[in-house]
């Protein structure tokens, strides 16, 4: 991954899930907890790829595993985000760019469902019976609700950001010099100026030799 993809998507990271703990977790909203963090991988896997949604969604969980006040052994929910991201990148638009917001709702749709079943999943495989006690219904039923109704308001800008990161200006002028010196190179303008300096060079010595054939003819006169 580029070092701008890697900057921004930190940082997205830790803000939603700085957002997500100390604000939408203290909510106290009936069921799941509105998974920002969640959105923001998405939001970014539809414009960096299914590679770059499964490394941007396995950072992502690792910090969501060691931030306090997790419970859960580290290292589940970032296999999780990882699953998501990557299968999120797959369904990536052209040019990264959405053409109607059914299919990116359906994906978010899908991805909290998802994201709480694998999550679930893997906790009933390492002892962890939270979800029954809770209720496995209620949770999905929350989260898919949470995520659609916070996903108009950040998947757009968080796509908004990587697009903009991906047409960075330094990165522009760089490659235009490269362009710039492979087009001098393809349209010769150095030998050009080669070959012009080499034919001044011979004007300048065939015209010193003229004057000097004149000054040494008008001496033998």
């Amino acid at each position: 991954m580029r070092f701008n993809r890697i900057l921004l998507s930190a940082t997205l990271v830790v803000v939603a899930l700085v957002v997500q703990v100390t604000v939408l977790a203290r909510l106290q909203l009936p069921g799941a907890v509105p998974d920002l963090t969640l959105l923001v991988v998405l939001g970014l896997a539809f414009v960096y790829g299914h590679v770059g949604g499964a490394l941007i969604g396995f950072g992502a969980g690792l910090l969501a595993d060691l931030a306090p006040p997790a419970d859960h052994a580290a290292g589940r929910y970032a296999l999780v985000l990882c699953v998501i991201g990557y299968l999120a990148g797959l369904a990536k638009p052209e040019n990264g760019r959405l053409r109607s917001a059914t299919a990116p709702m359906l994906v978010v749709v899908a991805a909290a469902i998802g994201s709480t079943l694998l999550y679930a999943g893997v906790g009933s495989l390492v002892g962890d019976t939270a979800a029954r006690h809770v209720g496995l219904g209620g949770l999905l039923f929350t989260a898919a609700l949470y995520d659609l109704l916070l996903a108009p308001f950040v998947v757009p800008g968080i796509m908004a950001l990587a697009r903009r990161a991906e047409n960075d200006p330094l990165s522009e002028n760089s490659s235009s010099g490269a362009d710039v010196a492979s087009g001098w190179l393809s349209s010769g303008t150095g030998l050009r100026i080669g070959q012009q300096k080499g034919g001044l060079r011979l004007r300048a010595a065939r015209n010193r030799a003229s004057r000097a054939g004149r000054i040494k003819g008008v001496k033998r006169l």
